[in-house]
């Protein structure tokens, strides 16, 4: 798998209106479909050192460009006092299924690698522990977010193509509008990326930008 950093703190905003825009015809096929930030909840998807650390063969390149606008996110959110839900991809050999056989390899906790990054630190975290991309698949969140009658959510994390659209499809199956950020998400590559964002706005989330939401929340804190 080829990497490459299609997002870096100098192109990131650019870049990732231009992704928006390859794939607004869909977007404006639901109008209907506002961001309501009191009925939403913020899923920050498996910022963990496995994906972040260089050393690590899972590194993405420009998933440290997307942190200073989900911290932003993640701090909207907070201080509304809406929920900020952060998942940590772990694994063991009796629980990893497929994860194993495709991979080869587990996201164990004993290792540092699987430890939350110190860059986003919600003060208030609803932590979620999974075994599989899908964040809903054999954890709370589903009874989580019901039991707060949330009726949408936003995604952010990595890795774009697999957690975060997994994620994203299995939260459209089950009934929430799905927000899916642009600038908030990354993966080995732009391709991949790309392809993750066309097929997620055809038929299972609103693409959008991180400032978007930023925007709406300040304007209903005015």
């Amino acid at each position: 798998m080829q990497k490459e950093r299609y997002f870096t703190s100098e192109t990131i905003q650019n870049k990732s209106r231009e992704l928006l825009t390859s794939v607004e015809q869909f977007r404006r096929r639901h109008p209907d479909i506002v961001f309501q930030p009191e009925k939403a909840a913020l899923l920050v998807l498996d910022l963990q050192e496995y994906f972040f650390q260089e050393s690590s063969h899972a590194f993405i390149p420009s998933a440290s460009a997307t942190l200073p606008g989900i911290a932003k996110l993640v701090a909207a959110f907070s201080d509304a006092n809406y929920p900020v839900v952060v998942t940590r991809h772990i694994n063991t050999p009796e629980d990893a299924g497929m994860m194993s056989k495709w991979w080869r390899d587990l996201i164990i906790p004993q290792t540092a690698y699987s430890h939350y990054i110190k860059q986003i630190k919600p003060p208030k975290p609803i932590p979620i522990n999974k075994t599989n991309y899908d964040a809903f698949h054999h954890t709370a969140l589903e009874n989580t977010l019901y039991k707060q009658k949330i009726e949408q959510v936003v995604i952010c994390g990595v890795m774009t193509h697999l957690c975060c659209e997994t994620t994203a499809r299995s939260a459209f199956m089950r009934g929430f509008e799905v927000f899916f950020t642009v600038d908030g998400t990354a993966t080995y590559n732009e391709e991949l990326h790309r392809a993750s964002l066309l097929t997620l706005s055809h038929g299972f989330a609103i693409p959008v930008l991180i400032e978007e939401l930023l925007t709406v929340m300040e304007a209903n804190e005015a």
